[in-house]
């Protein structure tokens, strides 16, 4: 009975020893990770894939997301005439999963607040000061395109890969905005106001040219028919009108006046 007892003590002791050993020995690295391979607090130079992997007892495995990340900051900066402006930033990054020991030898697991998001505010900052407000404004996408420029160029000295950026909203101060929405309406009245006037001018003209064009016709007319009543022309005129009455008119001479003879 005593034996028996002893080696179910036994059998049980080998269980919890087992037990204990697998969870020192074996590691399970979840999809989406890589594994940081760390001996006595020394980073080794290679990682663990997403899988079930055998380790030393005295190994601890630190588990990296090398997914897509996203992260949404509210940030502020000032154009290139000291305007304020107000901007909500999104970012997707991702760690280089062959690189995932340096970043954490080097960075820590805490990369994102530690590098990704100073330097996204120093990208907007610097970007946005190369513009005035207005044309910040206008031009959002030239923007976005500097931005991202500048942002991908600092990460990836971290050995963080800028996926994509996007400007989801930008603001400036409401006086700064009242004062844009005026000076749009005054260009659009300006505009219209010199729309109105070509208009005027151009139907002005289009109505002397066609005044021209009838006088000139007319003269023209004149001058062709002026030119073709030649005297006997004129004659044979008179005689088809001729009613052959002779004309009663007597002159301070006189003179009775009749129809010319051939």
């Amino acid at each position: 009975m005593i034996k028996v007892q002893k080696k179910y003590i036994l059998a049980v002791f080998g269980l919890i020893l087992l037990v204990l050993l697998s969870q020192l020995c074996i590691v399970k690295v979840p999809t989406g990770h890589t594994g940081v391979v760390v001996t006595f607090g020394k980073v080794e130079n290679y990682t663990l894939d997403s899988g079930v992997h055998a380790k030393l007892p005295w190994q601890s495995i630190i588990k990296m997301d090398n997914r897509i990340q996203k992260e949404t900051v509210d940030l502020s900066a000032f154009s290139k005439d000291i305007q304020e402006v107000n901007m909500i930033y999104t970012v997707n990054y991702q760690i280089s999963k062959n690189e995932a020991m340096t970043i954490y030898s080097t960075i820590g697991k805490e990369y994102y607040n530690t590098v990704i998001s100073p330097s996204v505010m120093e990208a907007v900052k610097t970007v946005s000061a190369k513009y005035t407000a207005e044309e910040l404004i206008t031009d959002r996408t030239k923007l976005a395109v500097g931005i991202e420029a500048e942002l991908s160029n600092a990460l990836s000295r971290y050995n963080i890969e800028l996926v994509s950026t996007s400007i989801e909203d930008i603001d400036f101060t409401d006086a700064f905005t009242d004062a844009v929405e005026a000076k749009q309406v005054a260009q659009q009245n300006k505009l219209k106001a010199e729309t109105e006037a070509e208009t005027k001018i151009i139907q002005a003209n289009a109505e002397a040219e066609v005044k021209r064009i009838e006088a000139d016709a007319e003269a023209y007319v004149n001058e062709t028919t002026s030119e073709s009543l030649t005297p006997e022309i004129l004659q044979k005129m008179y005689y088809e009108k001729w009613n052959g009455v002779l004309p009663e008119i007597v002159s301070d001479s006189s003179m009775i006046l009749s129809p010319m003879n051939d």
